[in-house]
């Protein structure tokens, strides 16, 4: 069964960071490259950054150079660092393989304001 948890949303000023955590199953993780999306009420969920399993990495325009994704394998976990943070940024966070897979995690909700 796929199990995703993520976690480290909050809500955080213009300019400010957040760290997301997502501990993934063994069987997502190991033999995939991973994903993190967003979605938002007014938004389809898209595509935010992506990592192999070898460690090459990709983000969609928006986040370049402000969000950096990295991933344990030793401990089935993804992350994604997040710097600059802008009122656009505002969204629920999800993990999952990249293509993603049919089973999602709950999300981690990510509100930048003043």
């Amino acid at each position: 069964q796929v199990q995703l948890v993520e976690s480290g949303g909050g809500l955080v000023q213009p300019g400010g960071s957040l760290r997301l955590s997502c501990a993934a199953s063994g069987s997502i993780f190991s033999r995939n490259a991973m994903g993190w999306y967003r979605q938002t009420p007014r938004k389809q969920r898209e595509l935010v950054a992506f990592i192999f399993t070898g460690g090459r990495t990709d983000y969609a325009d928006s986040v370049k150079g402000r969000f950096t994704i990295s991933r344990d394998n030793a401990k089935n976990t993804v992350y994604l660092q997040m710097n600059s943070l802008k009122p656009e940024d505002t969204a629920v966070y999800y993990c999952n393989a990249y293509p993603a897979g049919q089973s999602w995690g709950q999300g981690t909700q990510v509100t930048v304001s003043s």
